[in-house]
């Protein structure tokens, strides 16, 4: 019995970490899936607001600049092409993603 409530403790801790395992590459950014699903937030939250293509709104400047970004993102944001590398993030199937069918996706 008292070895019974360590177990479930170890247990219920390495469910959570599999569970933040998922990391979507893009290029050489390694990014956890939580902050991807909140960049896909962010990027949806602005274009909601336009009438042009979101492909074509998504600007590094305005999402970087977003104090609600993940601090991660923030290498990538100093690098050259980060709209197009942030444009890509922010078209990553989740649904896929978290099956681990999508290349993009590692860690399951």
């Amino acid at each position: 019995m008292k070895t019974m409530l360590p177990t479930i403790a170890l247990l219920i801790l390495a469910l959570g970490l599999a569970s933040e395992a998922v990391q979507v590459q893009e290029g050489e950014f390694s990014f956890s899936l939580e902050a991807v699903r909140k960049l896909q937030e962010l990027t949806a939250s602005s274009s909601a607001t336009g009438k042009q293509n979101p492909r074509l709104r998504t600007s590094s400047v305005s999402v970087c600049a977003d104090p609600a970004l993940p601090e991660e993102f923030l290498p990538l944001c100093q690098q050259k092409g980060a709209s197009l590398s942030l444009s890509r993030l922010a078209f990553v199937p989740m649904d896929v993603c978290e099956i681990c069918a999508f290349a993009a996706c590692t860690g399951c």
